[in-house]
């Protein structure tokens, strides 16, 4: 079975200046530039049915243009106990207008339905249980000001992705063309 999810990739000029960040925090499993992405819907381990309506579904979705995209900080997710680096995803009711639309298209593929709140980001860094918050809000502190970066997205990726604890390597199964 197929482990699946939709996203947006991030251009290589992104991605190097994303890459920028990478070291000075312990415990930290870093992501490759290259498998930096946005998800919108992970739909996790399918069986081929699910995994074939998907792509049909993204196929034939809504036609929609480009959307400007904007990381506007570093933070992490998990509060006292933190398990990942991020940069954050600015709100964006286009985008939020995507990832809703592929929730409905998952559910109607087949994949359960999702439970987390959608929080766009970028994965930077996955980090290990034993990682403090005080060293995430130290390693945080030491980057100082975070430059906005903006990119325009004009295309959804279905992703595949081995069996893992996560982090890539990821792979482009499909891309469907934001026009």
């Amino acid at each position: 079975m197929p482990r699946l999810f939709t996203g947006l990739g991030i251009p290589p000029d992104i991605a190097a200046a994303l890459a920028g960040r990478r070291g000075g925090l312990r415990h930290a499993r870093w992501i490759e530039p290259s498998d930096y992405h946005v998800t919108l819907r992970f739909l996790g381990d399918v069986d081929t049915t699910c995994a074939e309506a998907m792509h049909e579904a993204l196929v034939n979705a809504r036609r929609r243009g480009p959307m400007q995209i904007v990381l506007d900080g570093l933070s992490s997710f998990g509060g006292a106990k933190p398990r990942a680096l991020i940069a954050a995803v600015a709100a964006n009711r286009e985008l939020a207008d995507l990832q809703a639309e592929h929730e409905h298209l998952a559910r109607e593929a087949g994949a359960a339905p999702e439970r987390r709140k959608f929080t766009p980001h970028v994965t930077l860094a996955r980090l290990r249980r034993d990682t403090h918050s005080e060293d995430v809000a130290t390693y945080l502190a030491q980057q100082g000001l975070f430059a906005t970066l903006r990119f325009s997205a004009d295309r959804v990726a279905l992703f595949s992705a081995r069996e893992s604890t996560g982090g890539g390597p990821y792979v482009v199964e499909a891309v469907y063309p934001l026009t």
